[in-house]
This record gives C-alpha cells, sequence and structure tokens, in this order.
C-alpha cells in the first residue's frame, strides 16, 4: 500500500459525493422502483477530481469513492421498505427521529458487520464481486493508459449510447417479453442490459448457470408447469415460488452461520471480546455488543419496538449481512428488501409485532444489507488495488453517516410535499418493493415451501453447491437470470474456445467496460430526473 489514502480532500469530495448520490438515489428508488449501482460512477468522478488536484493515486481515490457510494444504498434501505407503511396506513405518523434511529442503526450495524466479515467474504472466500472488480479494472486500466484503455472507454462508450438510448429517448424497450410465459404469470424474456450480461460474464458460468436453473425451477417448473398439470392456480404457484425462492435464501444465510461464520468466530469476532486482539477485523471491535445493546435500546424507547422484537433485529442484521455479501459476491444483486422481509418474518413467527413495527424492522435490515452490500464490492476492489482496508472503513462510515441524515431529510421532505397518498396511487411514486414488504407482512405465502427451500438450501451449501444463486434464480424475475445467463455462457465460450482473450483480460476490460458504462449513465439519468423533479 503507498502513497496517501485517507486524507482531508478525499473526505471533502466523498462527503459531496455522499449528499448528491443520496438525494438522487431516494428519488430515484421511490419513483422507478430501480437503484442503479453507483460505484462505476462515483469511482470515475473520484478519479476526475483527485487528478485534477493533481499529486493522487488510486488508493486515495479509492477511499474517496467509497465515501460516495456508501449513502445511496442506505437511501434504497430505506425507500424499498418504510413507504408501505403509508400504503398500508396512510394516515400513519412517522416522526423524523424514528426515521433517524432507523437508518442510523441501520448503517451503524452495516458498519460492524462490514469491519467482522470483510475478511472471510473477499479473502478468504475470495468471492467475485464483479462490480468491485470492474471498478478495480476501471482505474487501473484508465490510470495505465494505452491500448487496454482504449478498449476499456470505446466498450464503456457503447454500453452509454446504449443506455441512454434505451433509458433518455426510449427508442429500445427494456424488456423483450414472452407473451405465452406471461399469461402464466412468468416474466419470461431478457432485459436488455449490458451491465447485467457483463455481471454474469465476470462471476463465470457455474454460478450463473446455477442461477439460471433456479429460474426454471421457478418459472418453467412452478409457475408454467404448475399450472399446466393443474396442481396449482396462477396465485398458489405465485406463492410457492416466492416462500421457495426465500427459503432457499434464508437457508443458505443459515449454512452461511453454520459453516463458514461459526466454525471461525473467534476470527471473526474475536476482536469484539478480547482487549488484545481484534480478530479478523479491521478496526478494534470491542465497543461493538455495547453499541448493540444501545441500538436495540433506542429502537425499543424511540421506535416503540418491543424488546424482543428489537433483539430479533439485531440478531436478524447479523445473518442478514452476511446472506447480503454472500448474494452480492455471487451474482452481483443486493435484493435488500427481501433480506428486510426474511427478518421481518422471523419476527412475526417469534413474538407478537405491530404494523409499524414490522416495517421498521425490514428497514433497519434493508439499511444494513444496502450499505454491506455496496461496501464489501469496494472491500474488493480496495482488495486488488491494496488499498487499507481501516482507511476505507472510515470512509465508509462517513458516508454512511451523510447519507442516512440526507436519505430521511429527503423522504421527510417527499412526503411533506406530496403527502402519504402520493405511495398509495402508484401515479407519483410506485415504490414496488415498499408494496413487495407491505404485502409480506400478513406472513409466508407458502409455509411447506418455504420450510422446503431452507432445508434443501441448508444441506446444499454444506456441500459447496452456491445455492444462494440458486434461490436468486426462483425469486428474482426469468428475464434477470436470462439475461445474466447469457454473459455466464459468453465466458464459458470465452474460456473453452478463446483461451487467448481470457489470457489476454480482453474479455474482461470489455466486460468491465460495458458494465461501467451503463451504470454510470444510470447514475447520471438519476441526478438529471431528480434535479428535474426540484
Amino acid at each position: 500500500m503507498n502513497g496517501k489514502q485517507l486524507t482531508l480532500r478525499s473526505m471533502v469530495i466523498g462527503v459531496i459525493g455522499s449528499v448528491v448520490i443520496t438525494c438522487s438515489s431516494m428519488y430515484v428508488a421511490l419513483k422507478l422502483s430501480s437503484l442503479p449501482w453507483p460505484i462505476m460512477f462515483v469511482a470515475l468522478f473520484s478519479m476526475l477530481a483527485l487528478k485534477a488536484l493533481g499529486n493522487t493515486n488510486l488508493n486515495e481515490i479509492n477511499v474517496a469513492h467509497t465515501a460516495m457510494s456508501a449513502g445511496a444504498m442506505v437511501a434504497g434501505g430505506l425507500a424499498f421498505t418504510i413507504p408501505g407503511i403509508w400504503i398500508l396506513n396512510p394516515k400513519a405518523e412517522i416522526s423524523t427521529m424514528q426515521l433517524l434511529v432507523i437508518a442510523l442503526g441501520g448503517v451503524i450495524l452495516g458498519l460492524i458487520f462490514t469491519a467482522l466479515i470483510r475478511k472471510y467474504f473477499v479473502e478468504t472466500k475470495d468471492l467475485p464481486y464483479a462490480m468491485g472488480q470492474a471498478a478495480a479494472e476501471t482505474l487501473q486500466v484508465g490510470d495505465e493508459g494505452g491500448k487496454k484503455a482504449g478498449t476499456l472507454f470505446a466498450s464503456m462508450g457503447i454500453a452509454a449510447v446504449f443506455t441512454v438510448i434505451r433509458d433518455w429517448f426510449g427508442k429500445i424497450p427494456a424488456t423483450l417479453m414472452s407473451q405465452k410465459m406471461l399469461s402464466f404469470g412468468s416474466a419470461g424474456g431478457i432485459w436488455l442490459s449490458p451491465m447485467l450480461v457483463s455481471i454474469g460474464y465476470i462471476v463465470g458460468p457455474i454460478a450463473i448457470g446455477v442461477w439460471f436453473l433456479g429460474a426454471l425451477l421457478g418459472d418453467a417448473g412452478i409457475l408454467i408447469g404448475g399450472q399446466a398439470c393443474g396442481i396449482w392456480t396462477l396465485e398458489e404457484a405465485t406463492g410457492v415460488k416466492q416462500a421457495l425462492g426465500i427459503g432457499l435464501m434464508v437457508g443458505t444465510g443459515v449454512g452461511i452461520l453454520v459453516k463458514g461464520i461459526l466454525p471461525k468466530a473467534k476470527e471473526i469476532f474475536g476482536g469484539m471480546f478480547s482487549k488484545d486482539s481484534a480478530g479478523d477485523s479491521i478496526v478494534p471491535m470491542r465497543w461493538a455488543p455495547f453499541v448493540m445493546i444501545l441500538i436495540a435500546a433506542v429502537l425499543t424507547i424511540v421506535c416503540k419496538m418491543s424488546v424482543i422484537a428489537s433483539v430479533i433485529t439485531i440478531l436478524g442484521v447479523w445473518l442478514a449481512t452476511a446472506m447480503s455479501a454472500q448474494c452480492v459476491g455471487q451474482s452481483g444483486i443486493n435484493p435488500m428488501e427481501i433480506f428486510g422481509i426474511i427478518v421481518l418474518l422471523a419476527a412475526k413467527g417469534l413474538t407478537a409485532v405491530g404494523q409499524a413495527e414490522g416495517f421498521f424492522i425490514a428497514a433497519v435490515v434493508a439499511v444494513a444489507c444496502g450499505l454491506v452490500g455496496d461496501v464489501m464490492n469496494d472491500f474488493k476492489e480496495g482488495h486488488i488495488l491494496r488499498t487499507n482496508p481501516k482507511d476505507q472503513w472510515i470512509a465508509e462510515a462517513v458516508g454512511g453517516v451523510i447519507g442516512a441524515v440526507v436519505s430521511v431529510f429527503v423522504l421527510v421532505t417527499i412526503v411533506k410535499a406530496y403527502g402519504p397518498a402520493a405511495f398509495t396511487d402508484g401515479q407519483l411514486f410506485t415504490a414496488a418493493q415498499a408494496n413487495t414488504v407491505a404485502a409480506m407482512v400478513g406472513g409466508i405465502s407458502n409455509l411447506p415451501a418455504f420450510l422446503a427451500g431452507l432445508v434443501i438450501a441448508v444441506v446444499l451449501y454444506c456441500i459447496n453447491f452456491p445455492v444462494m444463486t440458486l434461490g436468486l434464480g426462483v425469486y428474482l424475475p426469468f428475464y434477470m437470470s436470462a439475461t445474466a445467463f447469457i454473459g455466464g455462457a459468453l465466458r464459458f465460450i470465452a474460456d473453452k474456445w478463446f483461451p487467448a482473450v481470457e489470457k489476454n483480460a480482453t474479455g474482461q476490460i470489455i466486460a468491465s467496460g460495458l458494465l461501467g458504462g451503463e451504470a454510470v449513465v444510470g447514475v447520471v439519468i438519476a441526478l438529471i430526473t431528480a434535479v428535474q423533479a426540484l
């Protein structure tokens, strides 16, 4: 690790960027029910800003953009859960203080667990983290220049132009759908997304093949096959598919804890209890248990949650952040609201949970998982570039806290300006993920399918089967899985018949450029959309 990394100017740039990215992320998450990964945009922005100031290095750039991107997924965690309160009850009164407690509580828990699990997922398991790899590739190649840089930025430009034509001018459809599959309730088709194809390429054919297998099981098997054979109605088949997918993801989380984390508990969590060792943590963590107890107490007092629900929330974040780290590492997807739903359902199964209380649980978990999923990509990039992880963690803390405050301010402003009805009629803000959370407040749609998925996932994870991506395939819309599969298939073809492509890293560079082009333009469009709404 060389050169200055955590500097005053890197933090000033990071804070300014965090405010801007968080504002746009909150608005776009509510308006379009989507949230583009910010890492590529902030990596390039940080690089341009610091190079303009002079005397910089890739590690200082990496630290700056770690702070800059942290707030985006915090905003997503709130946007994908909290509006569900008003969807079910437009007259519900939620105070700004309660929202701040939820957002800051999720951020602090996310900070604790990224410090504890970073080494296990990034170094020990060496998960791909496609977005982090692409960002590192972009910075390295861009800094070096030459032919590789030309290839990178050419592919980035192609993806950027394609995304502008698709999303800004609407001249290219976002998806190509099969009407026959739609008649069975399956979102069959492909998503015209260079980014998702690139993620499939970078992650590789094995994990992506399992992901697509899950999609075939969920859609071709349960939705289409189940209805065609008269086993289920559309509503029943949808419930089985949803419950099985969630069960597989929960079971993966349990498997991660049982096989991976608990046997290494001393190394991973030792820093929380030993004054002589930080364990696997990148910062001293003896304060963490006291802070976790304090968060549980504040949730109980300010948010009026029961003590049991508050404790379940803290324990649930432990499980869910591990699931998020694994999921993002293997697939590049971070369904943070699903992790919130999982802990919410666990709480409902163990104790009586009020309506608003349920959303608070889901929101704390979603914020923590959003932060963890985003920053683990940054840590992967830092591992490649040999950035000091402690400096990155400090930057994450700064950006995350700023993001929590800003996201609450934006959400409260939107509610005051448009009223809670803005989320109920679907005209102003679709808030699709919050609608999903609201629908799941009633409980698991099919308990036997959920339990079957949970048990199967634990067993498969223990024999090293990439079951998290299987669960994603079952749960997510088919078109997303099919698009990622195209990337995995292209990687298989390149590895088998064009080995020189991978030997020279040409395929990886092109994939990183295509991924970055769509990601950067997605954030730019989000910023423009948010500014136009002012």
